[in-house]
């Protein structure tokens, strides 16, 4: 019993943690642009942008926010007591994807959160604020990429 519940958790979070990552890439490419446009160098805000996308509500919650930290914890929980190659690698993805969901809870929310209240407008600091966000966005997307790639490894040896 344990052993399926374990194969079930394992599939979930390749099949979520994947999901999240190639939503990310998405985000990237599509809507970031849109949300903080560069002229001349400088970043700008367009709350605007944001507020229709509302990805956090309409997708990440869905995805991510919720279903991928409580894979990422009972991956933590289930990979820990296991000493197979297999556990290992889901181990070393867990706690990967447990930097990247911190990091996502800590900061990447609640700045975009922040960036979003149109009383921050387009200021220096707010400017400086989404230029970061945007780059350590890049970082995690690829501490992502490697958390969902250390567990298809996982996923490809024998329990």
């Amino acid at each position: 019993m344990m052993r399926s519940m374990s194969e079930t958790i394992l599939w979930l979070f390749v099949i979520v943690s994947g999901l999240a990552v190639g939503a990310g890439l998405y985000e990237m490419r599509i809507n970031i642009p849109r949300w903080f446009p560069r002229k001349d160098g400088v970043v700008s805000i367009d709350a605007a942008a944001m507020a229709a996308d509302d990805p956090g509500r309409r997708f990440w919650a869905f995805v991510a926010t919720g279903p991928l930290t409580l894979l990422t914890v009972a991956s933590l929980a289930l990979a820990w007591h296991a000493a197979t190659p297999r556990n290992w690698w889901w181990l070393v993805a867990a706690a990967v994807m447990l930097v990247e969901r911190l990091a996502t809870l800590g900061y990447f929310i609640p700045t975009a959160i922040r960036l979003l209240r149109p009383q921050t407008g387009v200021s220096g600091r707010a400017s400086t604020m989404a230029a970061r966000w945007t780059q350590l966005n890049v970082v995690r997307a690829l501490v992502s990429l490697a958390g969902w790639l250390f567990a298809l490894r996982a996923l490809s040896l024998p329990g």
